[in-house]
């Protein structure tokens, strides 16, 4: 984890801390100005993105700066994932204690202010801005804040007090709202940095007019083209295209990347030795969040339940725990309340207790297991606990909520498909570990340094949301999958495919592609079919489900026999998931009933047969020098939407589901016969 060295506070933040604003008797500058799901706090808009307002735009701060909201409650809630809490351990190291939610209190009424002294603390970012009346360009510092309703923080603006126009003509004051300059420096490794406005338009010096304090503007009328912009300098009359700084030659002609980290309010040590270049505001590729995922499932190995009541008893007791270790009788009477220890006899409270005492391992041990570590880990203990058959109908775990219903499968059903459950309740829990700018953090065997950390020391928790839905579970037969399997690797077909993921890895844009295996990101055959079966899923069950396509999300276990204990897995969820009751209103429950459920998959396979592209999408084949993840699929067929797919429609093709585009590796074969 890289530390950062701390910049001097920035003298004006107007979306500075509500307490320090009300000790100085300031009423009306809220300091609210807006708000967001948690689920777009954490996928879009975490600390260190860049958040559009309807005036401005701010940026999340890192987690050292939660520490002083959370202080304004006695207590702290926390979210409850054990399994989920190990990864990020082995992500950040063992001084992690728990999983938090976001800083939040619901209020009673609309006009209600219970949780307003909750909330994400954020800062104006970037912190240029330019007159909509003169086109004076210049830090917030010279314009004015308005933020005067507790209601409204959507109004929340800066203003030009004295703007006289681009003309100069307007006599006397007139107030005229102010927008931001979109123009950033970014680098690889995820440093972000005001754009130098008054360096560059004077050719990497200083004004020879006014070299203290330039009057800058930004002609900025075009918009929707690009960096069209031209900074001048009223002073001295300089000019300047930002077109100039665009593209590889224009990185000659930056700056050096200074290594900033505006969400931590620093810089990281050692400066930074990357090539900076020109972003947008908006750009897509600012911000890609590292994120793991689980959803809670019981945990029935022996061991990994006296961990979780070690971590409990541990987080209850704190200091007090090793004093009183050889006491059980008075250890039970401080857990009474907080952690339930009474199923559990001495012994077993004595092995709990040295487990929680026990020393952690080294940062060598935990750098070595992170690096042996594959993301599919999660997802084995999950596939493991759905291979049983549940006991009874909506068969509960009381612990994680999870309700399972076990469901025959229908004879019309296609052949291939073995095993149907319903998933009438499921919890899912998300945890952000860091994050990456301009390319997105591939998660086996890339460089760790490119990923931020969301503090400046080594973090005491680790931020989360939990979501609660509800979904359908289907597995394929294990022997035909294997079989089909092996036809497949052995194809032209997948030849082709494997030599474009090839290219595609070699022409990447990140600059730590030379240190992984390439075979290593490639999915197996059989992830393909799964992928693709669950695209075409989600679009037919978003047509009787209640639910949005958007909505529908997928989650696939799908790997070999590899040999290394676990078990083979061909197998797909489909579910939906929300911070509040949208995700549990029963609609996609209820498609699991056999003969419609066999209905929709067969109509599903019926769609996937043809699309208004074929026969260009069905006889799709990378060839040199494409190097697309795709085959036969396009967004009129099987491409779904960012929310539902885990993987950016990549490794997707019809011609696994089906025989089409005159290939016959389907594995369901025509999509006529079932």
């Amino acid at each position: 984890m890289s530390t950062v060295a701390h910049q001097p506070e920035i003298p004006y933040d107007p979306l500075a801390d509500g307490e320090r604003l009300a000790e100085s008797g300031v009423k009306k500058n809220y300091a609210k100005v807006g708000g967001a799901r948690p689920s777009s706090l954490l996928y879009t808009y975490g600390p260190g993105a860049i958040m559009d307002l309807p005036h401005f735009t701010v940026m999340p701060l890192g987690l050292d700066s939660w520490d002083p909201i959370w202080r304004r409650r006695d207590g702290i809630p926390t979210i409850n994932a054990p399994r989920l809490l190990e990864v990020v351990r082995m992500m950040l190291g063992h001084q992690v204690a728990e999983l938090r939610p976001f800083p939040h209190q619901p209020n009673l009424t609309s006009f209600s202010r219970e949780g307003s002294d909750l909330g994400v603390p954020a800062r104006v970012f970037p912190q240029w801005m330019r007159c909509t009346g003169c086109d004076r360009l210049g830090p917030i510092s010279i314009f004015s804040y308005h933020n005067t309703n507790p209601y409204r923080p959507d109004e929340a603006q800066f203003f030009h007090q004295d703007c006289r126009g681009r003309r100069g003509r307007n006599k006397g004051k007139r107030k005229q709202p102010v927008v931001t300059a979109r123009y950033l420096l970014a680098c690889a490794d995820g440093h972000l940095d005001e754009f130098p406005y008054d360096w560059w338009v004077h050719g990497g010096g200083s004004c020879s007019a006014a070299p203290d304090a330039p009057v800058l503007t930004m002609d900025d009328r075009t918009s929707g083209r690009g960096a069209s912009a031209i900074i001048g300098c009223s002073s001295c009359d300089a000019r300047r295209p930002m077109n100039e700084a665009q593209g590889q030659a224009g990185r000659a002609k930056l700056p050096r990347c200074r290594g900033r980290l505006p969400h931590l309010d620093g810089f990281a040590n050692g400066g930074c030795v990357r090539e900076a270049r020109l972003m947008l505001v908006g750009a897509s590729n600012l911000w890609f969040p590292a994120l793991q995922s689980i959803i809670d499932m019981p945990r029935f190995d022996p061991a990994e339940q006296v961990r979780d009541r070690a971590d409990l008893i541990k987080a209850a007791l704190g200091d007090d725990l090793s004093e009183f270790a050889d006491q059980p009788k008075f250890l039970r009477a401080l857990l009474r309340g907080k952690v339930d220890v009474t199923e559990i006899d001495d012994d077993d409270l004595a092995r709990t207790v040295a487990v929680a005492l026990a020393p952690e391992e080294s940062d060598e041990d935990r750098e070595q297991r992170r690096a042996d570590w594959e993301p599919i880990d999660l997802l084995v203990p999950e596939w493991r606990y759905l291979l049983r058959d549940p006991a009874r109908e909506r068969h509960q775990d009381l612990r994680s909520g999870l309700t399972l219903s076990p469901r025959a499968v229908d004879e019309s059903m296609p052949d291939g498909v073995s095993r149907v459950l319903a998933v009438d309740r499921l919890r899912k829990v998300n945890s952000i570990i860091g994050f990456t700018r301009i390319d997105e953090l591939d998660r086996i065997n890339d460089v760790s340094s490119r990923l931020v950390p969301l503090t400046s020391v080594r973090p005491a928790w680790a931020l989360a949301t939990e979501d609660r839905g509800e979904g359908i579970f289907l597995q394929l037969d294990e022997i035909a999958v294997a079989a089909w399997e092996d036809r497949v690797s052995h194809s032209a077909l997948w030849e082709a495919h494997r030599t474009s993921h090839l290219r595609n890895f070699e022409r990447r844009f990140s600059e730590t592609a030379e240190v992984a295996d390439p075979e290593s990101r490639l999915k197996p055959p059989r992830y393909w079919l799964l992928h693709t079966l669950a695209h075409i899923l989600i679009r037919q069950m978003a047509m009787h489900s209640g639910y949005g396509a958007a909505s529908l999300s997928e989650r696939i276990y799908a790997w070999p026999d590899g040999g290394d204990g676990r078990p083979p897995a061909a197998g797909l969820l489909i579910c939906t998931t929300a911070s509040d009751s949208d995700g549990t209103l029963g609609g996609l429950v209820r498609l699991s009933k056999p003969e419609l459920l066999a209905g929709i998959v067969r109509d599903a396979l019926h769609q996937a047969s043809r699309c208004s592209s074929d026969p260009v999408c069905a006889r799709r084949t990378p060839v040199d020098p494409e190097d697309f993840l795709h085959g036969a699929a396009c967004h009129c067929c099987v491409m779904a939407s960012e929310t539902s797919c885990e993987r950016a429609n990549r490794f997707l093709d019809r011609r696994f589901l089906l025989n089409v585009g005159g290939e016959s590796l389907g594995f369901f074969g025509e999509a006529h016969v079932w």
